[in-house]
């Protein structure tokens, strides 16, 4: 099973970007699909971004389409997502979540989380 630890969070104005990493302990990375979920204060989790294990396959949340894009490097066992044109709307805390299952992810019984980053987008 893999660890994981978010970084790259922060405080941004409305229009700006940043780039979230995921970086992931163990030698099996590699065959973890993974993904990014956000929570807002006082709303539920909701999904962000997908990617498979080898990067090949990607799902995105429709409001995120064009603006977010996931990848990994299996190389160096990290997972990131580049935020472009951010919103007020955006801030919230941000999760990792590793699974060897794309489809089935996330779940109570298999999907591993970080501990989350906060982004904080100001008008």
């Amino acid at each position: 099973q893999v660890q994981l630890v978010e970084s790259g969070g922060g405080l941004v104005q409305a229009g700006g970007s940043l780039r979230l990493s995921c970086a992931a302990s163990g030698r099996t990375f590699g065959r973890y699909a993974m993904g990014w979920f956000r929570q807002a204060p006082g709303k539920e989790r909701e999904f962000v971004a997908q990617i498979d294990w080898s990067g090949s396959r990607t799902y995105y949340e429709d409001s995120m389409k064009g603006r977010f894009t996931i990848s990994r490097d299996n190389a160096k066992n990290t997972g990131y997502l580049q935020m472009n044109s951010l919103k007020p709307e955006d801030t919230a805390v941000y999760y990792c979540a590793a699974d060897r299952d794309f489809w089935t992810m996330p779940n109570d019984d298999t999907t591993t989380w970080g501990q989350g980053t906060q982004v904080s987008v100001s008008s």
